[in-house]
């Protein structure tokens, strides 16, 4: 390394001025700070521009310094000293001395020139290039020489060593070790905040959307030039584990967006596109209540438009995008998300891709990838796609505006759409009530339960009236409430567990006279996105006989997706009754989901009907038969390379026109591949029913009823004498034992739900194994 002396007199007064440690705002990004800032930067810029234009000598010798000597392989000097060096302190008046190239060096004793023999047919480009890493290589040294803290300190002289190696090399600054190459998190936080305006601001009209847009631009903005706090200073708030990987993003920051702000030689990133989630739940508490700080404490000399902008309009998306932030269900991130910009936006502006949050210049490090011609492509595709979906929606829209019979009564209507405008008029209204030990019940909210209890007494018959009773006003029970004409005609009586994660469903009824028109359907869908809205993912319910048939169209099922350890003693079990289950997702808006898939289906069939249109042709027959031709290769049958059809690669094996041509020829590779799953499943946890064939002594009518039985020990048998020459007959022999268990079984049995199981890890191991395609 170049010692001190040596770079402290290269260093003059003017750049010792500046520091890198004061190049980002403390506390809110002062305004003073900020300018600061700004200085600094362009500081730096004019040393380097000055530098590049100094006379070729003049360079030689800067460069000289940094450079090891040439005139032979024993000398290990690396860098040239000055013999006669300039006074220290510097003084005013002092001459500045002169270097020729024979000038020894105070190490070494040898030249200048042999320093610098290699630079000697280096272009002149190449030259400026690593001036401009020397002028850096000096700022690093004074960022080592005033910082404090030990983590930053230890990643400026990395940096510092990384340069000066790349003067030596002639090499191009790259950042190498286990912090690995950005990005770090997809989605980024630049991609989180646009898919948070998409999905909490598409509703809004275009004025209110637009303010929200820039708000999000502003923050992206503040993010990108926030100065993180050191692990040091976030001890006390971290644990061990947070503070930990907090450090592993900190060092990350300092050598790919912090240190190239103010060292362009190393490639520069942007915070908010290398990282995600885990860095803005680290930061987001601190830099929130500094912004705010900061705009409150210049908020007198804020414009009025801008004050209110960012005191009244901001707070309130920060708390918006901080609920997101730190929600476990949140979708915007999600790195399939995905949803259109409201219809006023262009597609010219940018087509809110990603939020824009930088205008300068771009950056060398700032295309994190380069296009492919395959990337290209796609793009270009999804961009017709696109265009193509618009186009139709706007054809079924002014189709619907038209009025005509199949738009007033569509064919195979939603059951819940007469609920749904019947809502739309304000015939009927949704509302979720409770009774209260605490809190003064409204009158009108008393009566509503009243009129419940007994909706509820008069649709099941079967349930006894004080346990209703004692339900619907029990505090700990909710009832989402259909009300027509000011009465309640139905609701759903359900509890909350929230520290489990579900709900369970106690009783569901609409008054008979009103029954059969979609009610029930849409009251359903009413209370999954109230209990999406507060969280809760899972519905359980105890359905009779005469219930199982609703609960299964509404998206329940037998196959429970919770294990038993989450709800075990907190519902109770009910004789004659069937435990059924459902999982929300947190991405639909149930009310509107049959609307949204009909609008699919719609588009897809006109998208199918384009696409015919596109490839239907008619292509004469094959004549070449007439003249004594035998056979023909496939490819040149007319027009079938256009419906995608491809020959096998010939350097695998020749097509082969049989039914089994979808098997593997290698047969060896597929005993293996069989032996292993079959291997896996027998050692599963849900296995046990099936390893060995049915006792006739345990269960005596097994083999009346299952005329063709299957276990995983006859299997293993015919698998070793090679009776399974394909994927399909082993396949075909575990589903015939899944589907016999099934058969004997009631669907509340264990045996039942182990063979749901079972066949759900062996469909996986089947898609792991490539023998079935993933969807």
């Amino acid at each position: 390394l170049i010692l001190l002396d040596s770079l402290l007199q290269e260093i003059n007064i003017k750049q010792i001025e500046m520091s890198a440690t004061s190049d980002s705002p403390q506390e809110g990004g002062k305004e003073d700070s900020n300018k600061q800032r700004q200085s600094n930067l362009q500081r730096i810029q004019q040393r380097k521009q000055s530098v590049r234009e100094w006379p070729q000598d003049k360079k030689m010798e800067k460069l000289a310094i940094y450079s090891s000597c040439k005139a032979d392989e024993s000398c290990k000097c690396n860098g040239w000293k000055n013999p006669n060096p300039p006074p220290n302190p510097p003084r005013p008046d002092a001459p500045t001395p002169t270097s020729t190239p024979a000038d020894p060096c105070r190490t070494c004793s040898h030249p200048l020139s042999s320093h610098v023999s290699h630079l000697t047919t280096v272009g002149e480009d190449e030259l400026d290039r690593l001036l401009g890493i020397v002028v850096d290589v000096e700022n690093l040294f004074m960022c080592v020489h005033k910082e404090e803290d030990s983590d930053t300190k230890q990643v400026y002289f990395y940096l510092f060593k990384l340069l000066r190696r790349c003067i030596l090399q002639l090499s191009k600054p790259s950042v190498e070790g286990p912090l690995g190459n950005p990005p770090y998190e997809k989605p980024s936080i630049a991609k989180g905040v646009t898919n948070f305006v998409l999905f909490k601001f598409n509703h809004l009209p275009p004025k209110e959307w637009q303010m929200m847009y820039d708000l999000a631009k502003m923050f992206l903005h503040c993010l990108n030039h926030w100065k993180l706090e050191t692990p040091t200073a976030r001890k006390q708030q971290m644990s061990t584990e947070e503070i930990s990987a907090y450090k592993v993003n900190y060092t990350r920051w300092l050598c790919y967006c912090h240190v190239p702000a103010f060292c362009d030689s190393l490639p520069h990133y942007d915070t908010t596109l290398i990282f995600g989630r885990s860095l803005l739940k680290s930061v987001f508490q601190t830099m929130r209540k500094q912004l705010l700080d900061k705009f409150r404490a210049e908020k007198d000399k804020m414009p009025p438009e801008k004050r209110t902008l960012v005191l009244t309009h901001f707070p309130r998306f920060l708390s918006l995008l901080e609920e997101e932030i730190y929600s476990n269900v949140s979708p915007i991130w999600d790195p399939e998300f995905k949803q259109n910009p409201p219809a006023h936006v262009s597609a010219g502006a940018g087509a809110m891709g990603e939020v824009a949050v930088s205008g300068g210049k771009k950056r060398p490090g700032d295309a994190l990838e380069e296009d492919s011609e395959d990337v290209k492509r796609r793009k270009y595709e999804d961009e017709n796609l696109e265009e193509a979906v618009a186009e139709i929606v706007g054809v079924i829209e002014d189709q619907n505006k038209a009025l005509g019979p199949q738009a007033m009564f569509p064919e195979h209507a939603p059951r819940d759409e007469a609920a749904k405008i019947e809502e739309r008029n304000k015939v009927i209204e949704f509302h979720c009530i409770a009774n209260s030990l605490t809190d003064r019940v409204p009158k009108q909210t008393m009566l509503w339960l009243i009129a419940l209890q007994n909706v509820f007494s008069h649709q099941l018959p079967r349930m006894p009236k004080e346990y209703i009773t004692r339900l619907v006003f029990d505090p700990k029970h909710k009832t989402l409430a259909l009300v027509k004409d000011g009465r309640p005609i139905g609701g759903i009586c359900f509890r909350m567990f929230p520290s489990q994660g579900f709900s369970e469903i106690v009783f569901c009824a609409v008054t008979s006279n009103e029954q059969v028109k979609g009610y029930g359907t849409h009251l359903m869908n009413h209370l999954k996105d109230y209990h999406i809205r507060n969280g809760v993912m899972h519905f359980l319910t105890f359905a009779d006989e005469f219930a199982v048939g609703y609960f299964k169209k509404q998206g329940f099922s037998k196959d429970l997706k919770l294990p038993k350890g989450v709800y075990g003693g907190y519902i109770k079990d009910y004789e004659g009754a069937t435990l059924m289950g459902c999982e929300l997702n947190p991405k639909i808006v149930y009310v509107e989901f049959t609307a949204v898939v009909r609008r699919q289906k719609e588009i897809l069939k006109k998208l199918v009907e384009r696409k015919q249109e596109q490839i239907r042709q008619v292509h004469p027959g094959l004549s070449c038969f007439r003249d004594g031709v035998r056979e023909i290769a496939v490819e040149s049958i007319p027009g079938i390379l256009e419906t995608g059809w491809e020959p096998p690669p010939q350097d695998k094996f020749r097509y082969k026109s049989t039914r089994n041509s979808d098997e593997k020829a290698d047969q060896e590779h597929l005993y293996n591949v069989l032996k292993t799953i079959l291997t896996a499943c027998r050692n599963h946890q849900s296995s046990w029913p099936f390893l060995n064939p049915v006792d006739r002594k345990a269960v005596p009518d097994y083999y009346e009823h299952i005329k063709f039985p299957m276990d995983m020990k006859t299997m293993a048998e015919r698998l070793k004498a090679n009776y399974y020459v394909n994927k399909r007959l082993f396949i075909a022999d575990m589903k015939r034992m899944f589907t016999n268990c099934k058969a004997y079984n009631a669907p509340e049995t264990e045996y039942y739900n182990c063979a749901n199981v079972l066949d759900r890890f062996f469909i996986n191991k089947l898609k792991d194994h490539g023998l079935i395609e993933k969807v």
